[in-house]
């Protein structure tokens, strides 16, 4: 199945960085849906501003880690789990997304998380 959805957390990945952000930026004018998901209760505007859909804290009714997170972020975009690159700091996070049948991409590095989901979305 084809990538064609990025979902991003906000604390530790978009914080980590403009390249991180702008990322988000590309993808949407390539024309993929985008997500942020975030525990926190609130994001800078212009953050917002980069993504189709800003979930924060328990708007869905469950958070992460819990896959069910990932699946209704996905229907959101239209899209299934399958077809979404979720990329977070935290591992278990990773595992739920993974959980929900999303490709993970566990950020550490701005540089190497930039590339890797260059890669898997063909940016």
């Amino acid at each position: 199945m084809r990538l064609r959805g990025l979902v991003m957390d906000y604390g530790g990945v978009i914080t980590d960085g403009p390249q991180v952000l702008d990322l988000a930026h590309r993808a949407r004018a390539a024309g993929l849906p985008t997500a942020l998901v975030s525990d926190a209760h609130a994001v800078p505007d212009d953050c917002a501003a980069a993504f189709d859909v800003v979930v924060l804290g328990p708007a869905l009714g469950v958070r992460k880690p819990d896959p069910e997170v990932f699946r209704k972020v996905a229907g959101l975009l239209g899209l299934r789990p399958q077809e979404c690159v979720v990329v977070d700091d935290l591992a278990r996070n990773i595992r739920g997304a993974r959980a929900a049948g999303a490709v993970g991409v566990h950020h550490g590095d701005p540089d190497a998380t930039v590339s890797e989901v260059e890669i898997l979305l063909g940016l």
